[in-house]
């Protein structure tokens, strides 16, 4: 699974997680989780205060890079849906299973949300969603 992108990336801030990494780009951020992690609503939080630090007054997207299985409390996507500002939620794996998780996810988030077996994919359609062309204002 290609889970970088070919084009010049900046990251604006990184974060070390109990339960993964977290970077943040100028309209969207990657979080990729450790392996056996179980993301609660509480460590949702975490990522949700993440976005309010970095995206508060802007819209931007939010890409999971799934190279490791780990558990999601579904009713997380209660409170992500919440988020106005999130236009775009981007699901990347080559894992069947989490193609099989996704459409799970999808029915509790209910909100734009896509899987992709790319990363480069999953990059341009968040950034189509937040209505950037590519290269513009992209990482």
């Amino acid at each position: 699974m290609k889970i970088t992108s070919n084009k010049k990336t900046v990251v604006v801030r990184e974060y070390r997680l109990e339960v993964g990494t977290v970077q943040v780009f100028e309209n969207y951020m990657v979080a990729s989780f450790d392996e056996g992690a179980t993301i609660t609503l509480e460590r949702t939080y975490q990522i949700i205060g993440i976005s309010e630090i970095h995206f508060r007054d802007k819209d931007f997207g939010y890409i999971s890079l799934r190279k490791n299985s780990y558990a999601i409390d579904p009713t997380v996507y209660n409170y992500l849906r919440g988020l106005d500002n999130l236009k775009a939620f981007a699901i990347v794996s080559k894992k069947e299973i989490d193609m099989h998780n996704f459409n799970i996810e999808k029915m509790f988030y209910k909100k734009p949300m896509e899987f992709f077996i790319e990363f480069d994919n999953a990059l341009a359609w968040v950034q189509k969603r937040l209505g950037l062309k590519n290269g513009r204002n992209s990482a």
